[in-house]
């Protein structure tokens, strides 16, 4: 997700950088030793500063695979053999999938820190089913408002309202990903993304029309984000520190807000496959994820940073001033999860964005 320069050119050079040293560390899993571990991830944990140590530590070699949404991880599950695969990095709403297709091992609570995780993350909702725990938070953040604090009046980046609004007009880009953004909008006419039902999605559909109007472009993470980067945008619909804390050094003028009317959280987890080879790697594996140490890479890792689960990373000062770390339990009183609708009022979504995505 996030970048690591300021320049368009060191941008694309650095998610380059990124798609090269995760391609050196993919290995097909049918080929693996099975003393190896072989873990789904998304890019995160494909950099090096985050693997090595773990390997280097158990003299394992990790072999990572990464794909984008809990949809792509599942098909790539379904063409592979039993056993192919150890661990899985997964939206935390979208555990509960893995286990009614029986992919997941539960977790020996007493021996992860689940205590130490910001209580508002344990999303145990969706982490724990029937009693049992079978995903652990690693990583969160939320889909929001980004923006250049130099062009906008960053109070009125404290309400959604702000997005259609005629004073930025033409300088607004929208991240492509019908979920978040649809949860904003939901949040912008005052509703509650849990609560959503078709009788909602004229009043939603409105308020997207008008986020498109004022908007130079929609795009998925790279367009997006390089136009908030590049100064061709000032304002990133569904941006957050995702999108700003990886530049933050770079360019100190790029910001996030959580805005009165709320944000939309989005967090991720690690969860074990039940048919894995190497089941006690893969609880050190997980362990290392969520331990101070391992955290603290994870939520600075060269694809994008985000906020560590564990309230005791070892993140530096600087580290947590970038991330915002000390303002999270207001930022996360006012966030509200993804919408996470069935199957019927998906589709119906998916099309609404699509109409939103033709609209002239």
């Amino acid at each position: 997700m996030t970048v690591n320069a300021w320049n368009p050119l060191s941008t694309l050079k650095s998610r380059l950088a990124a798609a090269c040293a995760a391609a050196a560390l993919l290995v097909a899993a049918g080929s693996a030793q099975a003393a190896d571990l072989n873990a789904l991830i998304w890019c995160d944990h494909a950099d090096p500063a985050l693997l090595q140590p773990f390997e280097q530590a158990n003299n394992v070699k990790v072999n990572v695979k990464e794909f984008e949404g809990t949809g792509a991880g599942l098909a790539i599950v379904e063409q592979s053999q039993p056993g192919d695969w150890d661990v899985m990095v997964i939206d935390s709403i979208d555990v509960p999938r893995g286990v009614e297709k029986g992919l997941f091992e539960p977790l020996p609570e007493d021996k992860l820190p689940v205590a130490d995780l910001f209580p508002e993350v344990k999303m145990d909702k969706s982490t724990v089913v029937d009693g049992k725990r079978y995903g652990i938070t690693e990583k969160f953040g939320y889909n929001t408002i980004g923006f250049n604090k130099t062009k906008v009046d960053p109070a009125d980046m404290q309400s959604l309202a702000s997005l259609t609004s005629d004073k930025y007009k033409g300088k607004v880009a929208i991240y492509d990903y019908y979920l978040p953004v649809i949860g904003m909008a939901a949040l912008a006419v005052g509703k509650k993304t849990a609560e959503l039902t078709e009788a909602d999605l004229p009043a939603l559909k409105a308020e997207l029309l008008k986020m498109k109007a004022n908007a130079k472009l929609v795009g998925e993470v790279t367009a997006s984000q390089t136009a908030l980067a590049t100064g061709e945008v000032d304002i990133l619909v569904g941006g957050g520190e995702w999108v700003t804390a990886g530049l933050a050094k770079e360019n100190p003028a790029l910001d996030f807000s959580i805005p009165k009317e709320g944000a939309v959280l989005w967090s991720q987890s690690l969860a074990m496959f039940k048919d894995s080879k190497n089941k006690d790697m893969a609880l050190k594996f997980i362990q290392y994820i969520m331990s101070p140490e391992g955290q603290a890479r994870l939520a600075t890792s060269s694809c994008y940073w985000g906020m560590p689960s564990n309230s005791k990373a070892a993140l530096s000062d600087e580290q947590k001033k970038i991330l915002r770390f000390d303002e999270q339990p207001g930022f996360l009183a006012r966030a509200q999860a993804y919408p996470a609708p069935n199957a019927d009022l998906d589709k119906k979504m998916q099309d609404m964005w699509t109409e939103m995505l033709q609209a002239q």
